[in-house]
């Protein structure tokens, strides 16, 4: 199951990790998803949703 959501498509980034010494090394940002309940077609269904985007689908009464 990858880490990405389902209605944005949001993903992970990667970037530098950057020690006191400034050494950089590889690393990855994961996205803060969330696991919601939604009625697709009728039927309860679980989705993997990012924060961000639950807080708008919850602002514009989606969900």
């Amino acid at each position: 199951m990858s880490r990405v959501c389902v209605v944005s498509g949001k993903g992970p980034l990667s970037g530098n990790k950057r020690s006191h010494s400034m050494r950089a090394s590889r690393r990855k940002w994961n996205v803060n998803l969330q696991k919601v309940r939604v009625v697709v077609d009728g039927k309860p269904q679980t989705i993997r949703v990012s924060a961000r985007t639950l807080k708008t689908l919850k602002k514009q009464n989606a969900i």
